[in-house]
Parts: structure tokens; C-alpha cells; sequence
């Protein structure tokens, strides 16, 4: 029987700015998710906060995309909205960019990632979870799991995993997909991806091997908030999925894409590039200029559709030097104040604040 994954997140309100998800919204969340569980809607969950967003993981048998699991996440948020306002939180509701919920929690603002599969003899997954930063924030990591034999040693040496992977990368701006094998089509992957503004890797299918080839092996949130406000409201902090061993990638070639702090966009205002630093939870709250960015990631053995864990992964002092080093990049390129490249190029600061800015300055100009 297959089981059902999904991770879904929205910022609902925090305390101190943009800095921590209140206690009292994630007990909201547990207790109607606990209900949810005696109800029979889900078979178990887990209320996470990475930074200032509200992360739900759920196991149930109802698909991806199922109109109840997703109206109890809505709901969910909305409660939680709900009391951010009351204790007058920081931008309280602000994920949730819709009145109404039309069966569907893709295009109201949360952003999504969901698998089903056929659960394994052991089922090991890691649930990825970043904070001030947008989805192309994991086209390297993925790639790196699935596509780099210098990161993951499988591809080389485990047969099952010998004849590579298949990426759905999806163009976030038309609208539109496609399906490239690695390493076959290893140069073309990395002429979209590295694009990591537009072209966001969505979901990784194993190619042969004992695993089902249409059921995927990661997934990531591909929401993007300015397309459904129409302009800067936060940043998407996206989330993932990622299955492991038996013909996967181990936990630790999966983790080792993370020991590079790679640059990523967001950081504060949404407007600037910085290091993606991977941290345990209790790290995880932006402090400095509203960052760096973070990542935390849940372990976890899928058992019956139970959740058994969460390890907190980038809890060990083997990422220690990973975060020293985001730290000295960070450092550098704050100094650069408000020039690019630490801050984005103007193309990517369209849907932030600063055409406002250019809008009461255009009188000022004159032909030359």
C-alpha cells in the first residue's frame, strides 16, 4: 500500500520581526493535527518551525493533491493566523494570500512538497526545510545527490544506483516542464539549473533498479509568492523531501551537499544574495540582517505510514566548519552593502520594493 508524504509551510506570524515561530501557534497546529490523527484524516505528523515558518509534515493514503489534506493544512494556517493577530505578531497571516480555499493549497501562498510511494522494507527520508531564501535554493544540493559522483560515491560504485536519475525541472516563470536524464543530458541540466531564479529542479525519479521509475525520490516546493500577490510579500522558503538508501543516495551522501554554504537569493528583504547555512533547530531563527540564510533538516524512518524520529541532522560538529565558513562569507559580502552582487540584479528586484523607490525618482530624470 502506498503511503503519502507531505510537507507543507506557511508564515503565519513571528515573534521579534521575521525572526521565530511563536510556541503558541505550534501548539494550534499540534492539537488540531492530533485531532486530525483520531479523526483518521492523517496517520501522523510532525509541527516544525524553521525560522518564522509554520512546517507541517503529514503521512496519510490520500495522494498528493488531496482536497482534505490540504484543506486541514489551510486550516490549520488560518487558525494559526488567526492568534498571530491577536498577539499582534509580525506579519501575522502573511503567507496566505487568498480568501477562500478552492480545494487546493497550491496558488493561496504555502508552499507544497508531496510524494507518494510504495513504502520499502526500510524507508529512510529527510525532510528539508530553509528559511529566507527562494526554491532554486536547492538546485545545487539535488543535483549534487543525484547527478555528482564527486558527492555521492553510489553513482559510481553501487550498481543500482550506476545508471543515474531522471530530473523534472520546472520553468517558473512560463509555466511549463521538462523531463532530462543524468548524466545523459548532464551539461543541458546544469545550462537550466544553474539559472536557479527560473529553472527549479520539482521532482528526481530513480532511471532502473528495483525502485518503481514513476514514483519520485525528491521533491521540492516550487511556490512563488510574488506570482500570486503580484509583488514582494516575503520570501518562498521552500521545503523538500528527500528518500534515502537501497538503491538511493545514503543519508550522508545526501547531507553532504549540503557542507557547501552555496549563495542563494533572499537573505534580508528578499534582496539580497547569501550563504545557505545548514543548522540544527535550535538554530534556526534569523537573526543577523534578518539571516543568513538557513536549512535544517528531519530524519526520519517511515514505518506503516508512522513517523519514527526526527534526528536533527545538521545537529554534529562535522557541519561546524560549513557554518564557519557561511559566516566568513556572509561577512564579505555584507560589505558590499547595497551593491550588487549582494544585492540582487534589477531584473530579480522587480517584484521587491525598489521599483517603488525608482517610481518617485523618475521625474527627476532628464535625456541626455
Amino acid at each position: 500500500m502506498k503511503v503519502t508524504v507531505s510537507l507543507i509551510k506557511a508564515d503565519v506570524g513571528s515573534v521579534a520581526g521575521h525572526s521565530v515561530v511563536a510556541d503558541e501557534l505550534k501548539t494550534i497546529a499540534e492539537e488540531m493535527l492530533n485531532k486530525a490523527v483520531e479523526d483518521g484524516k492523517i496517520i501522523d505528523f510532525r509541527v516544525f518551525n524553521a525560522g518564522d515558518d509554520l512546517e507541517l509534515l503529514m503521512t496519510h493514503r490520500k495522494g498528493i493533491d488531496s482536497t482534505e489534506i490540504h484543506g486541514l493544512a489551510w486550516n490549520v494556517f488560518r487558525k494559526c493566523a488567526e492568534k498571530a493577530k491577536e498577539m499582534k505578531l509580525y506579519g501575522a497571516g502573511q503567507d496566505l494570500l487568498k480568501d477562500a480555499f478552492s480545494g487546493n493549497i497550491r496558488g493561496l501562498g504555502p508552499g507544497v512538497a508531496e510524494m507518494e510511494f510504495t513504502e520499502r522494507r526500510s524507508e529512510p527520508i529527510v525532510a528539508f526545510m530553509m528559511d529566507k531564501t527562494e526554491p532554486g535554493a536547492f538546485n545545487l544540493p539535488i543535483f549534487r545527490i543525484f547527478a555528482d559522483p564527486f558527492n555521492t560515491a553510489g553513482l559510481v560504485i553501487d550498481p543500482s544506483m550506476h545508471s543515474g536519475f531522471v530530473f523534472e525541472i520546472w520553468d517558473i516563470l512560463e509555466h511549463r516542464r521538462v523531463i532530462m536524464k543524468a548524466p545523459e543530458e548532464m551539461y543541458s541540466i546544469l545550462a537550466l539549473i544553474g539559472c536557479k531564479s527560473r529553472f527549479v529542479i520539482k521532482r528526481v525519479y530513480p532511471k532502473a533498479g528495483k525502485l518503481p521509475t514513476d514514483e519520485p525520490v525528491a521533491v521540492v516546493s516550487t511556490e512563488k509568492l510574488y506570482q500570486v500577490a503580484g509583488e514582494y510579500v516575503g520570501k518562498d522558503d521552500p521545503v523538500a523531501l528527500v528518500r534515502a538508501q537501497s538503491g538511493l543516495p545514503a543519508v550522508g551522501e545526501i547531507l553532504e551537499a549540503f557542507a557547501f554554504p552555496h549563495l542563494v537569493s533572499g537573505w534580508m528583504r528578499g534582496s539580497h544574495n547569501g550563504p545557505i547555512m545548514p543548522v540544527p533547530f535550535r538554530y534556526s531563527k534569523c537573526t543577523r540582517f534578518d539571516g543568513p540564510p538557513r536549512c535544517i533538516a528531519a530524519g526520519f524512518q517511515i514505518c506503516n505510514g508512522k513517523l519514527i524520529g526526527p534526528v536533527d541532522l545538521f545537529d554534529d560538529p562535522a557541519f561546524d566548519y560549513t557554518r564557519m565558513r557561511a559566516m566568513e562569507i556572509a561577512e564579505y559580502i555584507r560589505r558590499h552593502g547595497p551593491f550588487e552582487p549582494h544585492r540582487l540584479s534589477a531584473e530579480e528586484m522587480e517584484y521587491t520594493t525598489l521599483p517603488k523607490v525608482l517610481e518617485i525618482l523618475k521625474d527627476k530624470f532628464e535625456r541626455i
